[in-house]
């Protein structure tokens, strides 16, 4: 990849990474984490090689983007790689965070974890990669203004995802004020 961009961030889990990594781990259950994915069709059985199907819209766009894992180590991480149209990769990683209770903190049921966990969001991709024939945009639309209006969605789409999935991972069934700390962003 010549030119990237990267989104990296972070938050924690008030469960421990071995109660957290099922859920990183289950794609099929992202539609319900970002009002732009729609579905997603697996090919594999979760492990290193397995094939997912992601059918996003936005705007008056439609695409599906083939993502393939390659590698998987339960329950700290999680790579994958995009196949198919646009160069990009990432990582789900989780690591123990003990003391990530702060004074005055979640307290009760919502510090169940011994140890709660730190869940990592990377993703290293080049927008001018897209390949101009796999999206049919609309008439007088340029594919750098589609990435110059993507860019920064891409970032907040990142957050909701980890917020929601904190919600899921804590059994929630409203996604908390979550601290999200970004360290590194396009």
């Amino acid at each position: 990849m010549p030119f990237v961009d990267r989104i990296l961030l972070s938050t924690v889990a008030y469960r421990p990474p071995e109660e957290v990594f099922p859920y990183v781990r289950s794609f099929t259950e992202y539609p319900r984490y970002t009002e732009h994915l729609k579905d997603v069709a697996v090919h594999g059985d979760g492990d290193a090689g397995s094939v997912y199907d992601l059918r996003l819209t936005w705007w008056k766009l439609s695409y599906t983007a083939r993502s393939r894992v390659t590698s998987v180590s339960p329950p700290e991480s999680l790579e994958w790689q995009l196949v198919n149209d646009i160069d990009a990769r990432g990582e789900w990683r989780v690591e123990p965070e003990p003391g990530a209770i702060p004074d005055g903190g979640p307290t009760g049921s919502d510090v169940e974890a011994e140890t709660p966990s730190r869940i990592y969001f990377e993703a290293v991709y080049d927008p001018y990669s897209a390949n101009k024939d796999a999206i049919s945009l609309p008439r007088f639309v340029s594919l750098d203004w589609v990435v110059e209006k993507v860019q920064p969605r891409l970032l907040r789409e990142a957050e909701t995802v980890v917020e929601r999935l904190v919600a899921d991972i804590e059994g929630r069934d409203e996604p908390r004020e979550v601290e999200l700390t970004v360290h590194e962003m396009p």
